[in-house]
């Protein structure tokens, strides 16, 4: 079977693509938990202009396709001044993609928490910062770890997106063979293989976390 000959030979360039698309995830999403929280926090703040300003983002960022996003701060930034290389690009856009649906995860978590939580710690003589980080926080985390989880697995997959941009990630990893084996259908089907035992993987990764991390009553 010369596709399957052809794929084994490949597995070694293909195997590194995959570890760059993981290192693009892992970056994405540390920045992108990062965007998330802050935007999170405008939204529940008591400030009508900051939540104005994190309901805008967000729109924008769920409303507008993640490859336009990519083209808008690749191909159009450089017309107001801010040059960026593929790789500075990619991760930037992926993290303001994904930051904005992680907002959304952690203020639904924040909020789904009792007021009465926030009240107890109050009466403790607690900040609302310090409410938010020793009370508040660690239990909406725990909420929002699916969600979480969820997004990375998304994000593992929308990082092919960035091939178009010429980051050598998987899928373009697996063009650059395509173009000169000119075998594509084993080499694209060895490329989803591997999106789908990373997906696979996370998502056992996942159930683990929450059968850890569930509250009392949630199981």
């Amino acid at each position: 079977m010369p596709g399957l000959s052809l794929v084994i030979d490949s597995l070694p360039v293909l195997l590194q693509g995959m570890l760059l698309t993981i290192k693009f995830a892992v970056s994405s999403m540390a920045f992108g938990l990062v965007i998330g929280l802050i935007v999170a926090l405008m939204g529940i703040g008591r400030s009508r202009v900051l939540k104005t300003i994190a309901r805008v983002y967000v729109s924008i960022m769920r409303g507008t396709p993640l490859l336009v996003q990519i083209f808008v701060v690749y191909y159009g930034l450089p017309g107001i001044g801010i040059a960026l290389e593929p790789t500075p690009a990619g991760v930037l856009t992926l993290s303001l993609n994904v930051g904005a649906y992680l907002s959304e995860s952690m203020r639904g978590a924040i909020l789904g928490i009792a007021r009465g939580q926030w009240l107890a710690a109050y009466s403790l003589g607690l900040t609302p910062a310090q409410t938010l980080r020793y009370v508040v926080g660690p239990q909406a985390l725990r909420i929002a770890v699916p969600s979480l989880s969820n997004s990375l697995i998304s994000l593992i997959k929308d990082t092919s997106l960035v091939s178009v941009i010429t980051v050598t990630e998987l899928l373009r990893t697996t063009q650059e063979l395509i173009a000169s084996t000119y075998q594509p259908l084993p080499l694209y089907l060895a490329a989803a293989a591997i999106y789908w035992v990373l997906s696979t993987l996370l998502a056992g990764v996942q159930r683990v976390l929450e059968r850890r991390l569930s509250l009392p009553g949630r199981h």
